[in-house]
């Protein structure tokens, strides 16, 4: 056996055993601290979007939607259901945009009222962010890093809500989500933005657009119910519209989303039943032009 009198550092003996293939790379087992930490340049730049579970004082079982901004950890749409639908989601996020304009992406998981990408088919949200020009991203299945900063979100949500007398309706919930979300964007410090609220931080900088600019368009979504004469209405610019779905359709639930002139009439279940360019010469919106 040969002496040596200095012996190689920890790091050259891994340097050359994986030189030479015989150690395997195990990057599950790096250290936290190894992590690189991804944050959007800016506001709107990325959305993240995910569903937790939670109860009522019943025990029975509702969900929780939300949106939050990548870049500033703002909360911008806290919805809760009884179970989440596509148009559910579509709801709310109009709502967030309204509100805060439209982002140029969102990140979600492959929850199936999210994307379809897996099952090869397109969901309400898909077909939506398609139209108005705002990427979709999923993350990898069962990777719920990916979507941290909103899973982060809620963890923070369930421990304000453990602390509230539970709910016992929904609609009691829903003000109790109100009331965390302006306390959560408004109030609170965040260590990660450096002690700055959420809301502060997403003031700070210019905002994000959507890859294919949406200019000033106006969104809206209402909830209506087909008459018994095939038809919804939709007021634009103080002035009633009649549109015309069918009798087939005739005391349906529906939801119109309207971003202008662009109306999409749609089922409970995200199915499109009708869409059209509004005419605001007219009154009626046949579904044949004539």
């Amino acid at each position: 056996m040969r002496d040596f009198s200095e012996v190689p550092s920890v790091a050259t003996i891994w340097r050359i055993l994986r030189r030479n293939q015989l150690v395997a790379d195990q990057p599950q087992k790096r250290p936290r601290c190894s992590l690189v930490r991804f944050c959007a340049e800016l506001p709107n730049q990325l959305w993240q979007a995910d569903s937790t579970q939670w109860r009522l004082a019943d025990g029975s079982g509702v969900e929780i939607l939300s949106f939050i901004d990548d870049h500033s950890r703002l909360s911008l749409a806290l919805d809760a259901y009884r179970t989440i639908k596509a148009s559910d989601v579509v709801a709310s996020f109009h709502k967030a945009c309204d509100y805060h304009g439209a982002p140029a992406s969102l990140l979600t998981d492959n929850g199936a009222v999210f994307t379809a990408r897996p099952r090869g088919g397109k969901v309400l949200l898909e077909s939506e962010l398609e139209r108005l020009g705002i990427a979709l991203k999923n993350s990898r299945p069962y990777h719920p890093q990916t979507c941290g900063k909103v899973e982060r979100l809620h963890q923070t949500l369930k421990k304000y809500l453990a602390r509230q007398a539970q709910a016992e309706t929904l609609t009691e919930l829903r003000g109790q989500l109100g009331t965390f979300r302006r306390y959560y964007n408004n109030r609170r410090p965040h260590r990660a933005l450096g002690g700055s609220t959420p809301l502060q931080d997403y003031e700070r900088r210019v905002k994000a657009r959507p890859a294919a600019s949406l200019g000033r368009t106006h969104f809206r979504v209402r909830k209506d119910k087909v008459d018994k004469t095939g038809k919804v209405t939709l007021r634009h610019r103080s002035r009633l519209h009649h549109i015309a779905l069918g009798r087939a359709h005739k005391g349906r639930a529906v939801t119109i989303l309207v971003a202008d002139l662009d109306i999409r009439v749609i089922d409970d279940q995200g199915e499109l039943i009708r869409q059209l360019t509004l005419d605001p010469s007219r009154n009626y919106q046949p579904l044949k032009a004539t």
